[in-house]
C-alpha cells in the first residue's frame, strides 16, 4: 500500500473549496479539501482509516448499495451511478487505501471519516468517467457519493459491516487457539499434579484436565461472539440525519438493504425504529463487553501458565514454556515468560477501551451519540489486539509447552493437600492427624501413610494413579 506522505508529488495542484473557503490539494491525491482540513485538524491518535481495511471496505460498500438504490429510484444518472459502484469497487478491494488518511479519532461524529470516503470514491469515479479530479460538476462527493445518504446512517452502517467481519476473524484465531489448549490437554491427560485454590495446595488433577478446561472456557466465547454479532445485522440506511428520513426517498431504505446484503454477503435488514437506530450504540456496548470477556479469560489463563511455569528451581516448574529470548540485562540465564505477560497488557488495554466504549455510549444526546468515533476506535484496536495476541499465544507458547512429569508428581506426593484423597479410605479425623504430622515434621502425607501402615503401597500407588484420583469413584461401604 502506497504511503501517501512519502509519495513523489509532482508539485502541481488542485483548488477546491468548501464552506470555510479555498485550498489547494496535490492533483495525486484522490481525497479533497474536506479530508484535508481533518488531517490538519486531528493528530489524536495517529492511527489513520488506512489501519482498518476492513472499514474502508465496509464504507466502499455501503456507498455502493446506496449508488445502486439511486440510480433504481432515478434519483442519479446511471452512468454516474455506475462510475461510483465501479470506484467503490477499487477502493473496497484496497486499491486507494492509501488515501483514508483521516485520524480514527475525531470530532463531528465521524463526518471526517465519511467525506473521505466521498471525496475518494468521486475522484476515482471522475477518472472512470474520463474526467480530472476535482471536477465535481461531473461527480459530486456530496450531492452523488453521499446521496440519500448522511454521515449519521453512513457511519454507523459501514462501522456494522466491518465490525461484523472482524468479529469473525476473531473468532477464527480463537478457534486455532482452542484447538491448540484441546490438543495439550490430550497431551498431558496422563500427568497428574496437584490442584489449588487460593494459591494453596487443594487436591490432586491431571495437567490435562487444567488444559481441556482453558479449552472449554475460551470455547464458550465462540458463542458469545457470535450472538453479539447478530445485533450488528440492523443497520438505519435512509435515516439521513436524525431518522426521520429527510431527503431520502421512502423506498429508499428497503432498496439500500437489499443491495447492502448482496454486496456484502451479510443478513442486512432495515431498523424498524430509524430514529432508535440513529443514536442508540447498544449493539457496539455488547461487542465490546464480549471482548472484554475474552480479554478476562485470556488474562486468567497467561496468569496460570506464567505460575506454573515459575522457577525453575525456586518456583512451580511445572510446566516448561518455549524460551524465547533472554530475559534479563543483568541476571544471566534467566528467561522470562514474555509471550503471557504480552497476552496479560493486551487484556488490560481491552478491558480499558471496554471502558471506553462505556462512557462514549453513555454521553450520546438527543438524536445522536458524536462520540462514535472513539468507540470505532476502540472496538477495532481491540479485535487487531486480541488476534494478534491469541495468534502469539499459539504459535509462540501454547503449542511449545512441555510438562514437567516428576516435578508435578513429586508435589503430589508430598503435598498436604493429598490427605483429601485419602479421607474416604481413613477417615476424617486420622486425615487431619496425619496432615498435622506432615506439618509439623516437614514428612509426606505418601511417606507418613506407609509409616503408619495405613494403606500398603500398592493400594497406595493404585489409588494415586490418574485415573484413580480426578474423577468421581465408588467409595468403600462403611
Amino acid at each position: 500500500m502506497m504511503d501517501i506522505t512519502m509519495a513523489q508529488l509532482s508539485g502541481k495542484t488542485r483548488e477546491e473549496h468548501d464552506l470555510l473557503g479555498y485550498k489547494q490539494i496535490p492533483v495525486e491525491y484522490y481525497f479533497g479539501v474536506q479530508t484535508m482540513r481533518a488531517v490538519e485538524n486531528f493528530h489524536i491518535s495517529r492511527v489513520k482509516l488506512c489501519m482498518f481495511p476492513e472499514f474502508i471496505k465496509a464504507l466502499a460498500e455501503v456507498k455502493a448499495a446506496a449508488a445502486m438504490a439511486n440510480r433504481d429510484l432515478e434519483l442519479m444518472d446511471a452512468e454516474v451511478a455506475e462510475a461510483i459502484v465501479k470506484a467503490c469497487k477499487d477502493v473496497a478491494e484496497g486499491k486507494l487505501d492509501a488515501h483514508f488518511v483521516v485520524d480514527m479519532v475525531q470530532g463531528g461524529a465521524g463526518t471526517s471519516t465519511n467525506m473521505n470516503a466521498n471525496e475518494v470514491i468521486a475522484n476515482r469515479a471522475l477518472e472512470l468517467l474520463g474526467h480530472e479530479k476535482g471536477e465535481y460538476k461531473f461527480c459530486h462527493p456530496n450531492n452523488h457519493v453521499n446521496l440519500s445518504q448522511s454521515t449519521n446512517d453512513a457511519y454507523p452502517t459501514s462501522v456494522k459491516v466491518a465490525t461484523v467481519r472482524s468479529i469473525t476473524k476473531l473468532q477464527e484465531a480463537l478457534k486455532q487457539l482452542i484447538d491448540a489448549f484441546a490438543a495439550k490437554g490430550e497431551e498431558f491427560k496422563d500427568v497428574i499434579k496437584m490442584g489449588r485454590t487460593q494459591l494453596q495446595d487443594a487436591v490432586p488433577m491431571t495437567l490435562g484436565q487444567e488444559f481441556t478446561a482453558y479449552a472449554a472456557t475460551l470455547a464458550e466465547e465462540i458463542d458469545r461472539l457470535e450472538q453479539n454479532k447478530a445485533l450488528l445485522y440492523e443497520q438505519n440506511m435512509g435515516a439521513t440525519a436524525i431518522g426521520t428520513g429527510i431527503n431520502s426517498d421512502p423506498d429508499y431504505p428497503a432498496l439500500c438493504c437489499k443491495y447492502l446484503a448482496e454486496v456484502t454477503g451479510l443478513p442486512m435488514v432495515v431498523s424498524p425504529n430509524m430514529i432508535e437506530a440513529t443514536n442508540d450504540t447498544g449493539a457496539f456496548v455488547m461487542n465490546s463487553s464480549a471482548m472484554k470477556r475474552l480479554a478476562v479469560k485470556l488474562s486468567k489463563i497467561c496468569n496460570d501458565l506464567r505460575l506454573m511455569s515459575s522457577g525453575p528451581r525456586c518456583g512451580l516448574n511445572e510446566i516448561n514454556l518455549p524460551p524465547m529470548q533472554p530475559g534479563s540485562s543483568i541476571m544471566p540465564g534467566k528467561v522470562n515468560p514474555v509471550i503471557p505477560e504480552v497476552v496479560n497488557q493486551v487484556a488490560f488495554k481491552v478491558i480499558g477501551n471496554d471502558l471506553t466504549v462505556t462512557f462514549a455510549s453513555e454521553a450520546a444526546q438527543l438524536e445522536l451519540n458524536v462520540m462514535e468515533p472513539i468507540i470505532v476506535h476502540s472496538m477495532f484496536e481491540n479485535v487487531d489486539m486480541l488476534i494478534n495476541a491469541m495468534n502469539t499465544l499459539r504459535e509462540k507458547c501454547v503449542v511449545g509447552i512441555t510438562a514437567n512429569e516428576e516435578v508435578c508428581k513429586r508435589l503430589v506426593y508430598n503435598s498436604i493437600g493429598l490427605v483429601t484423597a485419602l479421607n474416604p479410605y481413613i477417615g476424617y479425623e486420622t486425615s487431619t492427624s496425619l496432615a498435622k504430622e506432615a506439618l509439623e515434621t516437614g514428612k509426606g502425607i505418601y511417606d507418613l501413610v506407609l509409616e503408619r501402615n495405613l494403606m500398603s503401597r500398592e493400594e497406595l500407588d493404585n489409588l494415586l494413579k490418574p485415573e484413580n484420583m480426578v474423577k468421581p469413584r465408588k467409595f468403600p461401604k462403611q
